[in-house]
């Protein structure tokens, strides 16, 4: 037994911590648990505990069941909204085949695969997310609680007391925060976290997510992270700020370029441009992801900043991939920011493609193309085609089209992940396109 477990078992003796909750997520990033006892930890540690796979979407067929819960001492925190007598504790878990072989289609596994690749050529990865969400009355409908926007100062209630509370909840657990405000949307906000490893970032940004759920249902609200539940608003994002650290030293980071970025930061952000469009189906997940991703080319300008098209930029927030303001004397800040994800995906997977797609750049000496200093919604299609500007996917379906056809995505995810989350992100596809919606009511009703 590691010091980290032994200092976890003495943690729960002295706080009575009672209950111990194990974390781990299936394949769309939805966040499962079991509940041990203080009494059943130190053989947990050991042994693991055992669970059937096969009731968990993706996981295992019915004759290959048998599954393995093994916590990860790191990840261990107190929840401070359950009681302090007696209380709950949390721990992210791996999950390994019965013979203690890490589980293939296991999330968290498929990270930390890309993460040893990375490591394996010096690099540790780095994110910093931009989490967005709305809260509403409750879950039966998509009505507001203000009609504030980007960096208002709403009246003092419940919104504000609800950012305070979330935050300190969140910085008890050990999940630092950069800022928070006000969204551009009605009842919209955004909370940043603290620029860390992406392993532990994905942990944090599920318990984050449950973190908002659980204080909004606490002040009798409901709190959603769906990509575009508002038509006519902005939609939910998850920017996120990417960059690879050589030990100490920011491997983004060079002093003598036009932006402070290196050639790997070139050769990465290259190879999550030519591969964004393949990543898509996992970075934006949903049938509801594409409302946000897709703009009104033929009307007025669209709202919002959701890039559409795959390209670059400094200033320009049309883009797909931005360079943030490099600050003076500050080499470590250096890095670039990818703005399709939404923060309902799942970012244990979403992490790791971006990651490949960056890594196969650098490997592949990947050119960056030109920069997009225009508005790409400015452009007219023969502008965008002439500068070798392509379209996201504008459904889920174009999208899972893409990733079927991606060597890099099935690498990276492994044969059994692949196959499950195509099979099951069909079916979605399948039964939105089948779905009569009101909009075709009552366009086509009357008329035909």
């Amino acid at each position: 037994m590691d010091k980290q477990q032994e200092y976890v078992l003495r943690t729960v003796e002295e706080r009575d911590v009672r209950f111990i909750r194990l974390w781990f997520t299936d394949v769309l990033g939805f966040l499962k648990s079991v509940a041990i006892t203080a009494a059943e930890l130190e053989h947990a540690f050991e042994e693991g505990i055992g669970f059937d796979g096969s009731s968990i979407d993706g996981f295992a067929r019915v004759q290959e069941a048998d599954m393995l819960l093994v916590p990860d001492a790191a990840t261990f925190q107190v929840l401070p909204w359950r009681p302090e007598s007696q209380g709950v504790a949390r721990m992210f878990c791996d999950i390994l085949t019965p013979d203690g072989a890490p589980f293939a289609a296991d999330p968290r596994h498929v990270l930390k695969r890309t993460l040893a690749r990375a490591a394996e050529m010096g690099f540790t990865f780095y994110v910093h997310p931009e989490m967005e969400f709305f809260l509403f009355e409750d879950a039966t409908a998509t009505v507001p609680l203000d009609n504030g926007s980007y960096f208002d100062m709403t009246p003092l209630d419940i919104q504000q007391d609800f950012r305070r509370q979330a935050i300190n909840t969140l910085e008890r657990m050990g999940i630092s925060v950069e800022f928070s405000h006000h969204e551009v949307a009605p009842s919209q906000h955004e909370i940043d976290l603290r620029s860390t490893d992406a392993l532990t970032m994905a942990d944090n940004i599920m318990t984050f997510r449950l973190v908002v759920k659980e204080t909004a249902l606490a002040r009798g609200v409901y709190a959603s992270f769906m990509p575009k539940p508002l038509e006519g608003e902005w939609g939910n994002a998850m920017h996120l700020h990417l960059s690879l650290f050589e030990g100490d030293r920011n491997a983004f980071h060079d002093a003598s370029d036009h932006y402070r970025l290196s050639p790997i930061a070139r050769s990465f952000t290259a190879g999550l441009l030519r591969h964004a469009r393949e990543i898509s189906a996992v970075t934006n997940q949903w049938v509801n992801s594409y409302k946000r991703l897709t703009a009104r080319l033929h009307g007025p300008l669209p709202s919002g900043e959701a890039p559409v098209f795959v390209s670059w930029g400094h200033s320009n927030r049309s883009a797909l991939v931005r360079i943030p303001m490099y600050k003076p004397r500050k080499g470590t800040s250096t890095r670039i920011e990818y703005r399709a994800p939404d923060p309902a995906c799942n970012p244990y997977l979403a992490f790791a493609l971006i990651l490949a797609a960056g890594l196969k750049g650098i490997e592949e000496g990947y050119e960056l193309p030109s920069e997009a200093e225009e508005n790409t919604f400015e452009l007219t299609p023969v502008e965008r085609a002439a500068a070798g500007i392509e379209r996201l996917p504008q459904s889920l379906g174009e999208a899972l089209a893409l990733m079927e056809a991606s060597e890099l995505v099935a690498e990276t995810l492994g044969e059994h992940l692949f196959a499950h989350f195509l099979a099951n992100k069909r079916r979605e596809w399948d039964e939105y396109s089948a779905h009569v919606t009101t909009f075709e009511l009552q366009r086509y009703l009357p008329v035909l």
